[in-house]
């Protein structure tokens, strides 16, 4: 039921003006929010006392990721999120349905058909959340939302990834004692299976109006858990063994998710049709009430004037760095739990994992985006990198690790929880690989690991580099192909550098295939400003020591399998995709530039007019695609004779060149304008439209006919056509 906003509630949060509040709790209050176009979110924040610790911060934060991870499927989809504001928030869908004990005690317990489709429901949404190593840990009937749809898992406030015991080891139990598994109430680790347990619990409860260990004091609630037998009477007999086997006290005796879901539903049917009416109704009661006019702002309280001399003033909460946020790791986010019920609604029906954002109105008929998926990305352009396509998943850094996504359609298939940046992180286009950070008392050695896309985990135990630093100030992953990483790190840490090296890595045997120096080190910084492999040469832009010509890489070609230099050369830019073909290697700056793979000579070179200088060129079909603040260029890769050149509005020119991305599809180039994402044509070579778009970064699956690019707190797919 929606209440009014108190007098000291703020009008706004982000872009969300606060309308009403749905309930509050000891972590924080939701509101029901309306965004500027008209979309009705639930948003969830933090209370002012608990955001100036970065445990709960980073507990908050962690809840975001895991409800991004369970998705909008099984859970309150995500809509936008700042868990790094003064008063952290979380917007998400509003959800169109009451929460499983309000609709029990509508109209008293489910029948066995409408319990079964919940479980199994419910048994597939802890299965996703599972599969990316993290378990719910407070599943209860307040924490499922009932919808014509499904019902959907919420407040994910003290989720955390799977394995980790730091809080164990504090002797601490988190949870609704009512639900716990007994090694969650013994202070033990919480599996998977102690969510089975749980969804037990909550379905015992749907189907008798009671839960398995009846009422009273927490101490009595968590012996019981422990050492009795739970109440299963008046369970119908059809769930009877399968609910007993699932609240065994031995863990392992539990069934999978998959096994309860295959035993307790066949999927036939709409959800809906399961529900009974009294529960359709509320549904439909609350999609009016939205609508209807909000409460009043409650007034302030009369203030008494002698009050105010003797109140101590609250200290400020202190925003706290993103770094001091990864450093907290996964379980230890969550070593203070406290009961923090949330009230989450959903006001539009559920829309597909494709959503759509606005066509531009700028030029043209820009088409729709093929999907958009919210992500935590960094806040700094210059830390979020370049997606990694890798098969049928493109993967992102994000929240607390890496987030993977169906290339298809965007629905988020799982996050692997790893403390990393993105310079550490490469694809060979099978496999991604992750340099975790370490201690300060282990830098002396660093790991390559594959993430296993199957389970969202690091595989281990990895490639250990010995005698190189993890501390992420110098290390580096450059590229990756067929199984090899060539890396960089250095032999002390941030304060003592050391030597900087470069080295090549085996992934598959874990051997180390050699070590050399860069050519010209810097001391504070990893040398590869970009790199990539190509008949047997790996070909870098590496960064200069030279104070001198600060702005000025070295381009480096060695070979492969050795690490022996070839040949090297200064050029004005380096880019984080080098740009080469069998015979040659493009540079842009001041003028584009063509070198000879084989010896670094110049082959070619195509001069800048005036000041205006060359973005870093792509290269299809012997064409290379460049762009100045003219507009875009077209120069045949073989002569470096200029094909033809695009007039760029004055009204909305290229942004500054040194940081373009480009792509090129079958009939466009594709750059960023000041007012968005350009498709220029590669025909009549002009403008066909301007999509308003912040992504960056842009990657393309030509075999897909999409581009892939990153923008403030989102990754989409555009066609590329």
């Amino acid at each position: 039921m929606l209440s009014p906003l108190a007098h000291d509630d703020p009008p706004a949060l982000g872009t969300y003006r606060l309308l009403a509040r749905l309930g509050s709790g000891g972590m924080g209050t939701v509101y029901l929010a309306r965004s500027p176009g008209g979309r009705t979110v639930a948003l969830k924040t933090l209370h002012a006392r608990l955001a100036a610790d970065p445990v709960f911060r980073g507990r908050f934060r962690l809840e975001t990721d895991a409800a991004r991870i369970i998705g909008g499927r099984h859970g309150a989809a995500v809509v936008d999120a700042d868990p790094l504001a003064d008063t952290p928030w979380l917007a998400t869908e509003y959800v169109l349905g009451p929460p499983l004990d309000r609709a029990v005690k509508l109209g008293g317990p489910l029948p066995e058909p409408t319990v079964r489709a919940l479980g199994a429901a419910l048994a597939g949404a802890l299965g996703r959340l599972h599969a990316s190593d993290v378990v719910h840990r407070d599943l209860k009937p307040s924490n499922v939302l009932v919808t014509a749809y499904g019902p959907k898992i919420i407040d994910f406030g003290i989720a955390r990834a799977a394995g980790d015991d730091r809080m164990t080891r504090a002797g601490s139990a988190a949870g609704t004692p009512a639900y716990m598994s007994p090694e969650q109430a013994a202070g033990l680790e919480h599996t998977p299976a102690g969510d089975v347990f749980a969804l037990a619990g909550v379905l015992l409860f749907a189907a008798t109006g009671h839960g398995p260990f009846g009422t009273g004091t927490p101490a009595d609630l968590l012996y019981r858990v422990r050492y009795a037998e739970p109440d299963l009477t008046g369970l119908p007999q059809g769930l009877l063994p399968l609910l007993a086997d699932c609240l065994a006290k031995d863990p392992a005796a539990r069934p999978t998710t998959d096994a309860l879901t295959a035993r307790l539903h066949d999927g036939r049917g709409e959800f809906a049709d399961h529900l009974p009416p009294v529960v359709l109704a509320d549904i439909a009661r609350r999609a009016t009430d939205v609508w209807l006019p909000h409460p009043d702002r409650l007034p302030a309280p009369e203030e008494d004037p002698y009050a105010a001399e003797t109140r101590p003033s609250a200290p400020a909460a202190r925003k706290p760095s993103r770094r001091r946020f990864l450093a907290l790791g996964g379980g230890a986010l969550l070593a203070a739990a406290g009961a923090g019920g949330a009230l989450w609604a959903t006001l539009e029906p559920e829309r597909p994992a494709g959503s759509q954002l606005p066509k531009a109105p700028l030029l043209g008929d820009a088409p729709d985006s093929l999907w958009n998926t919210n992500l935590l990305l960094p806040e700094a352009a210059t830390e979020r990198g370049f997606p990694l396509v890798a098969g049928d998943r493109v993967a992102v850094l994000a929240g607390l690790g890496v987030a993977f996504a169906d290339v298809g359609t965007g629905e988020t298939t799982g996050v692997c929880t790893v403390d990393t940046v993105w310079r550490t992180l490469a694809t060979d286009g099978r496999e991604v690989y992750a340099v975790p950070r370490k201690p300060e008392a282990d830098h002396h050695e660093l790991a390559v690991h594959t993430i296993d896309t199957g389970r969202y985990a690091l595989r281990e135990p990895g490639v250990r580099v010995r005698g190189l630093n993890a501390n992420m100030a110098t290390t580096q992953l450059g590229c990756a192909a067929d199984g090899i990483v060539y890396l960089a790190g250095a032999t002390g840490t941030r304060a003592d550098f050391g030597e900087a090296a470069i080295a090549a890595v085996d992934v598959r045997t874990g051997r180390e295939l050699w070590r050399t120096r860069p050519v010209d080190p810097r001391e504070d910084t990893p040398p590869f400003i970009g790199a990539a492999v190509r008949d047997g040469r790996l070909v870098a832009f590496e960064r200069s020591a030279d104070m001198q010509n600060f702005s000025a890489p070295l381009l480096v070609v060695r070979d492969a399998g050795t690490g022996a230099v070839r040949w090297k050369r200064t050029v004005p830019w380096g880019s984080e995709a080098p740009c080469l073909d069998d015979t040659h290697v493009y540079a842009g700056g001041p003028d584009l530039v063509a070198y000879r793979l084989a010896d670094g000579k110049e082959a070619w070179r195509l001069r800048g007019v005036g000041s205006d200088p060359y973005a870093p060129p792509v290269l299809r079909e012997g064409t290379l695609y460049t762009v100045s603040e003219q507009g875009a260029h077209a120069v045949a890769a073989d002569s470096g004779k200029e094909r033809w050149r695009e007039r760029a509005p004055r009204d909305n020119p290229p942004v500054y060149t040194s940081e373009q991305y480009l792509a090129v599809g079958p009939g466009h180039l594709f750059y960023r304008t000041r007012l968005g994402l350009a498709a220029v044509d590669l025909e009549t070579r002009g403008r066909s439209w301007v999509y308003q778009t912040e992504a960056d970064h842009l990657v393309e699956l030509p075999d897909r006919q999409r581009m892939f690019g990153i923008g403030a707190g989102s990754l989409l797919a555009l066609p590329l056509n």
